[in-house]
């Protein structure tokens, strides 16, 4: 299980519902609590929406992670979509392009551990989350 890694596209609400499912099974491979699995769960459900709505399109990929005792999952949600035009803004609170759950990214940014944002505009963008058990 260790090491274990894939990818999958994200191009319709079917796409969103499968990395729901596909998040669920590996936070329930790696044993996280009932808290934890709905975190990376709803996080990765708002980035997946947010890949698929705002970066027309994209893919997630996941890895888990063994750093000695510690386990985790990393989710990466890319796109080739117009890229965020002000990352500070839209890691702000209350910031909404609208839509989606309403969480955007400051609320999925609250659910994990780790969290990265690269984006340029008319480049994509890059979301990197981990979460530890």
């Amino acid at each position: 299980m260790a090491g274990e890694a894939g990818s999958m596209a994200l191009r319709s609400e079917e796409d969103i519902v499968a990395s729901r499912q596909k998040v669920r099974a590996l936070a329930q491979q790696l044993k996280f609590s009932l808290v934890d699995q709905t975190k990376m769960i709803t996080a990765a459900s708002e980035l997946s929406r947010n890949t698929v709505v705002h970066g027309h399109g994209g893919e997630m990929h996941w890895a888990i992670l063994d750093e000695g005792v510690k386990r985790g999952l990393r989710l990466d949600f890319i796109d080739s979509g117009p890229g965020i035009p002000d990352v500070k803004l839209a890691l702000t609170d209350g910031w909404t392009s609208g839509g989606g759950m309403g969480l955007g990214l400051p609320g999925s940014k609250r659910l994990v551990h780790e969290f990265e944002v690269q984006s340029q505009p008319g480049q994509g963008t890059r979301v990197s989350i981990t979460r530890w058990k």
